[in-house]
């Protein structure tokens, strides 16, 4: 069995149902374990992450999709903290060759999200990985990329802005994307 695991921090909810649909097509797939990994806030120390357990699911697993909100226009400072902790995984080389790609979720349709799905590909390409893009070509207002972005998956939510159902279908088709490519790739 080949391992997928998700790793993200949700605020509010919102980037937790888009891991959930991410996680749902990884599971669909046959011969992968879809690992789902949420960024406690409990685990941020002194404004660093610590978690071994986490790290050592990472480190084992084949494939590392990364999810956060979009805040500011970047990465939430949660997902900071755990991008940073990641240096150790990355003196040992132990994503190197890893696939990778990335989720986030903001407020409005644009909300700069590319700036983070920039930080997470950067963060993949710093640890050697290989990054997975959407791998859908089109888009369209009501489905799968409606938002109209390659590197990842962005979906749009707020409190008061339910996540569409095409954002969920693009979660999905990323997550099986990443699941497929695993078994090519391995």
């Amino acid at each position: 069995m080949k391992t997928v695991s998700i790793i993200y921090f949700s605020g509010s909810g919102h980037t937790t149902q888009l891991a959930q649909s991410v996680n749902k097509g990884a599971s669909k797939v046959e011969g992968i374990i879809s690992n789902l990994i949420a960024i406690n806030s409990k685990d941020i120390i002194d404004g660093r992450y610590q978690n071994d357990e986490v790290f050592t699911t990472l480190d084992s697993s084949d494939a590392i999709i990364f999810g956060t909100a979009t805040y500011m226009g970047g990465i939430s400072a949660q997902f900071k903290a755990f991008a940073d902790a990641s240096v150790g995984s990355w003196f040992a080389g132990k994503w190197k060759d890893k696939l990778a790609t990335g989720f986030t979720v903001s407020g409005t349709p644009a909300g700069d999200k590319f700036n983070t799905m920039q930080y997470m590909n950067t963060l993949a390409m710093q640890h050697g990985m290989i990054w997975i893009s959407l791998g859908e070509t089109h888009y369209d207002p009501n489905g799968i990329n409606r938002l109209g972005a390659w590197a990842g998956a962005i979906a749009q939510s707020t409190d008061n802005i339910p996540m569409a159902e095409g954002d969920m279908l693009t979660g999905e088709v990323l997550g099986k994307r990443v699941a497929d490519m695993v078994l090519r790739f391995n």
